[in-house]
């Protein structure tokens, strides 16, 4: 179907794609991994021709139709849903806008000019027909329940949904485009995980190939046949999703190593015989033709080393009381919505608790009533009376921190007694280095942005970390460190995230707002996951139950009426 061919691709700031070759067949989906950097989007842009490669061909037929979700939705929010799905088909959406007008035309139109409009209103009529606009129009109505809008949700504002419902009138547009080929770039981004999670079964239930820029794992695990993972711009294809890229990575690296040592502890013997017997009168001939064969043998390279990510802990803890964070009949109500009502928590010494709920259930709101940034409408919200320390992580790094300092500013203003040598060794370890550490703030990337306030994290000592989404903008080898160091910890961590992988790694609790209050589920995110499906099924029978139960009282009281 489409094929990449020793692709590179160099640009004035340096070679990003050195040699990448995979392939894309029917049925598959193919997850893209990497650093940031590492050049997927930019595989991407390559495929549906936004951008040349330097060298190498994208071998596809001409006919191929290949659509992009990126990460930006592409939605008018002043359109309704109908007019914004519509827009996909260009020339039969024209023409239908035109029908509506001259109909309107017509309501108002003096008697002279209606036969006219009329004429107009056929001729139009027949374009639309030809355009099979009545059967697009039939498309568009059947693909909203697929998506999850309820039929009378078309004649609504697309301003009036959540980014995450933006997010499937998104993806609507591209398969009401009926596309052969399916790119989809950071597509869990700001999601919350029942989106995330309907979106994996949607397409999980399409027949389309697909090729997936993610940082999400779980996601690539649940999706993904294969894996083509860029380092050093060069790829590799690993066949399953991203687990068994892992387990085959890690397998064919001892596999390397073992050849390697192998063949270099062989070396060494037959070089040492050269260097022993090279001046022998009786052994030199064989000496040299030993040296001519160890020449000639081909050698097996060294795996290479994990590419350069950041290395950090936290810093040891100082010992709280076994009670850290204590809410009490919480009640808080944000633009006019209520988000708890009569909540209570109790959150002690060792807890790595994460908040799951759907986007707007008050995750953030939390974390800032916990760290006093805002006061509750009812009720307690307070940290523990025995030398609790908080460290805030917040989740818009652009607000959190100063634009106008330079990286390295940033660091020196909250510890001027530092030496240079002593904050360029911090950041060389958020792998900040060279020139990089002048540069302002307002210049970095999202994930630069991230790792500077990690750093930051490290220069004060707490035993509360409160983490906002802490993943967001960072790679996958980013976010491994960061879950060790977070395993490592000694201290209490309450974190908000989106990304199940992560949240399955680091918490021992979770607790999950619904209905304004706090579930606690006292186990890791699979354990919560196991109780959530008991209590759906549980509910399953209930209703069964009661429904069997309202049929039976039904009958009796039926049967009763007759006696009478």
């Amino acid at each position: 179907m489409l094929r990449l061919e020793h692709i590179s691709k160099i640009y004035p700031t340096g070679e990003v794609l050195k040699d990448i070759n995979w392939e894309v067949k029917v049925g598959d989906r193919v997850g893209l991994v990497g650093v940031n950097g590492a050049g997927k989007s930019t595989q991407l842009k390559i495929i549906t021709g936004k951008i040349e490669p330097t060298s190498g061909e994208v071998i596809r037929p001409a006919s191929l139709h290949i659509s992009y979700l990126n990460q930006e939705f592409d939605v008018d929010p002043c359109r309704t849903i109908k007019e914004e799905l519509w827009t996909v088909f260009k020339e039969a959406n024209k023409v239908q806008l035109s029908l509506v007008e001259v109909q309107h035309q017509m309501e108002t139109a003096p008697p002279e000019e209606l036969d006219k409009l009329i004429n107009k209103l056929d001729k139009l009529q027949r374009q639309f027909e030809a355009l099979d606009g009545y059967g697009l129009e039939a498309r568009i109505g059947k693909i909203l329940p697929e998506i999850g809008f309820e039929p009378e949700d078309g004649d609504r504002l697309v301003s009036a949904f959540s980014g995450g419902w933006q997010m499937r009138i998104s993806l609507a547009k591209i398969l009401l485009q009926e596309p052969d080929l399916l790119l989809l770039d950071e597509p869990t981004n700001h999601l919350d995980l029942e989106t995330i999670e309907w979106l994996e079964n949607y397409l999980k239930g399409l027949n389309t190939p697909m090729v997936i820029v993610s940082h999400d794992r779980e996601f690539l695990d649940r999706l993904c046949t294969q894996i083509v993972e860029t380092e050093r711009g060069v790829s590799t294809t690993y066949l399953g999703n991203y687990s068994a890229y892992l387990q085959q990575k890690a397998e064919k690296q001892t596999a390397q190593l073992s050849a390697y040592e192998r063949q270099q502890k062989e070396l060494e013997k037959q070089q040492a015989f050269v260097d022993k017997f090279r001046a022998s009168a009786t052994r030199s001939t064989q000496a040299k033709s030993r040296e001519k064969q160890l020449e000639k043998i081909e050698r097996v390279e060294a795996p290479t080393v994990g590419v350069k990510t950041l290395q950090f802990r936290f810093p040891p803890a100082p010992r709280s009381g076994r009670e850290v964070v204590e809410i009490k009949n919480l009640t808080h109500i944000y633009d006019e919505k209520i988000l708890f009502l009569g909540a209570n928590l109790l959150i002690e010494r060792g807890d790595r608790i994460a908040f799951v709920a759907p986007n707007g259930a008050g995750k953030s709101t939390l974390l800032r009533l916990i760290m006093g940034m805002e006061q509750p409408t009812e009720g307690v919200v307070k940290l523990g009376q025995h030398n609790v320390i908080p460290g805030y992580f917040e989740q818009n790094q652009a607000e959190a921190l100063d634009l106008e300092k330079t990286v390295m500013e940033t660091i020196h203003d909250e510890v001027p007694d530092w030496k240079n040598e002593d904050v360029r060794t911090l950041l060389g370890r958020f792998l900040f280095s060279g020139d990089t550490v002048f540069k302002k703030v307002a210049a970095l990337s999202g994930g630069e942005k991230a790792r500077l306030a990690l750093a930051k994290m490290l220069l004060r000592p707490a035993n509360l970390l409160i983490l906002d989404e802490p993943t967001n903008h960072l790679d996958i080898p980013a976010k491994e460190m960061l879950e060790e160091a977070l395993q490592d910890y000694d201290g209490t961590a309450i974190i908000v995230s989106h990304d199940r992988y992560f949240i399955s790694q680091v918490a021992n609790k979770i607790v999950e707002i619904r209905d304004g209050e706090f579930r606690v589920y006292l186990g890791d995110y699979h354990y919560y996951l196991e109780k959530i499906a008991e209590e759906k099924e549980q509910a399953r029978l209930a209703a069964i139950a009661a429904e069997k139960a309202a049929k039976k009282a039904a009958k009796a009281a039926k049967a009763t009426g007759k006696n009478k």
